[in-house]
């Protein structure tokens, strides 16, 4: 049997009623997604086959939950100070739950998927970085995602050799799921 991944995927982009249409590179504004470029669907199979490749050795039934909320600038600016003290918008966050050294039942440990944690990502500042970037906004938004999940499985870039090699691992993990980060 093989991995099993429960994505609960939160799109409240819409929910922020001073949501602003984007501004491109170039000064233009950006027309609003109507909804995500992605669906829920979609982002299951992604988090299925990333964690299938990466074969994290963290449950003991090979079973994972996470959590994925996408959001605006506003939202994740108010996240970012709170937990990051730094008052302005981000593009990802990323809430480990690994990093909780609360004990668990061995039994619900055996029993039932592994909650990693939660990503967050602004849609906003996704739809900035694709137009700069010159690729989709599907492309950022999962690009982000693999961010936030490496993350969340405990890697981090604290300096240039890992943050090269967390880029590295996220351009292999966009190829699995057939989209390639060519411009970054």
């Amino acid at each position: 049997m093989g991995i099993i991944v429960e994505v609960c995927v939160q799109d409240c982009i819409f929910e922020d009623q001073d949501y602003k249409t984007p501004v491109g590179s170039d000064g233009a504004l950006e027309p609003l997604p109507v909804s995500c470029p992605v669906s829920e669907t979609v982002w299951n199979k992604w988090f299925q086959k990333w964690l299938e490749v990466m074969e994290p050795d963290l449950s003991p039934i090979q079973a994972y939950e996470l959590s994925l909320r996408l959001t605006g600038d506003r939202e994740i600016q108010t996240l970012n100070a709170q937990y990051r003290h730094q008052d302005q918008p981000t593009d990802v966050l990323a809430f480990a739950a690994l990093e909780d050294n609360s004990p668990q039942n061995d039994e619900v440990h055996n029993s039932q998927p592994l909650y990693l944690g939660d990503i967050i990502i602004s849609v906003e500042t996704a739809q900035r970085q694709a137009n700069i970037q010159n690729h989709s906004l599907r492309v950022e938004l999962s690009w982000l995602a693999t961010h936030g999940l490496l993350h969340l499985l405990g890697w981090d870039h604290a300096d240039e050799e890992s943050l090269s090699q967390m880029l590295t691992k996220q351009e292999f993990l966009l190829n699995t799921v057939g989209l390639l980060s060519e411009n970054r």
